[in-house]
């Protein structure tokens, strides 16, 4: 008897939507077949390892980007509200309070804590700063950080010649002041500098609480140099917020452009950018030291004989 013919089980066995693909490429593809299945193969492949590096570009710049235009919408917005006048009343309550509870000694701290955010302690601490992470092969941070102080300075003076707002006048100055006061100089630049320089050394700490204290560090210097230009008299409270707010959105977006930017590099393959990574935690460090050590034995221990 003659056997009955195969069926076509492949055919049969693949799902409808694979094989309307199949037929919609073959078709389409014609006499070029073999070299349209070169390119689509070529350019799955070059898919598949980009992805995950432009997420992750994505990721920082999107995340950076975020930040910057919700400080700058922040800062807008209060920009409006001291130009209408909104803020002048709280502003000179809060000076007139504070002024009533001035000391001698508390004065005397004031002065000596309000230096760190002038000009020339600030750049000081950048060149200091830059030297260090140039000198331990960290060029992109460094970079970074002077990139991010120029615009800073630049930024800063463009918003205090747009605003123009007079400094207050609720009681005298207990310290030399120029330039108009909206935003707070000071206010901006201890935000920046101090904030990306915490960020860029905490970067280099393997201890969890030592890369805690850092920051912490940044965050009460800030708040002390900004309390002290309401303390002395030249800065109302709505002059340093805006320092704050502006400064915060200009060293996030320069912190993931950083990050942004050593993803670029590992991505071409620079030497450089083994420097440039984060220090593992401590922590991590320790725990995959103990995953390999306790898998090398087992993997070093003979399979015991089949005969016993």
């Amino acid at each position: 008897m003659p056997e009955p013919d195969a069926p076509d089980a492949p055919d049969q066995a693949l799902p409808p939507s694979v094989l309307a693909v199949s037929e919609r490429r073959t078709g389409a593809r014609g006499r070029l077949e073999f070299f349209w299945n070169l390119v689509f193969r070529g350019l799955r492949r070059m898919g598949g390892h980009a992805e995950k590096f432009y997420v992750t570009l994505g990721i920082f710049l999107l995340a950076g980007i975020i930040i910057a235009v919700a400080g700058t919408l922040a800062f807008a917005e209060l920009g409006e509200w001291v130009k209408k006048g909104y803020t002048q009343q709280f502003d000179v309550a809060a000076l007139q309070w504070l002024a009533a509870h001035h000391t001698p000694a508390l004065t005397t701290i004031m002065t000596e804590i309000t230096p760190l955010g002038t000009g020339v302690v600030v750049l000081t601490i950048v060149g200091v700063t830059a030297a260090f992470l140039w000198h331990t092969e960290h060029k992109i941070s460094a970079q970074l950080l002077l990139a991010a102080t120029a615009g800073n300075i630049v930024l800063n003076n463009v918003l205090k010649l747009s605003f123009d707002r007079a400094r207050p006048s609720v009681f005298e100055w207990q310290t030399h002041a120029a330039s108009s006061s909206f935003p707070s100089g000071h206010a901006m630049s201890a935000t920046v500098v101090y904030g990306t320089v915490a960020y860029l050394l905490a970067r280099l700490q393997k201890h969890g609480w030592s890369r805690a204290i850092t920051l912490a560090t940044a965050v009460v210097l800030v708040a002390l140099i900004c309390t002290t230009r309401l303390y002395l008299g030249v800065h109302y409270p709505s002059d340093v917020l805006g320092g704050i707010i502006v400064g915060l959105a200009w060293a996030s977006f320069c912190m993931a452009t950083l990050e942004a930017s050593i993803v670029l590099a590992r991505r071409r393959g620079a030497p450089s950018i083994l420097h440039e990574a984060p220090a593992p935690v401590e922590g991590a460090v320790v725990a995959q030291l103990g995953a390999q050590t306790g898998a090398a034995p087992a993997a070093s221990t003979p399979a015991a004989s089949p005969t016993g």
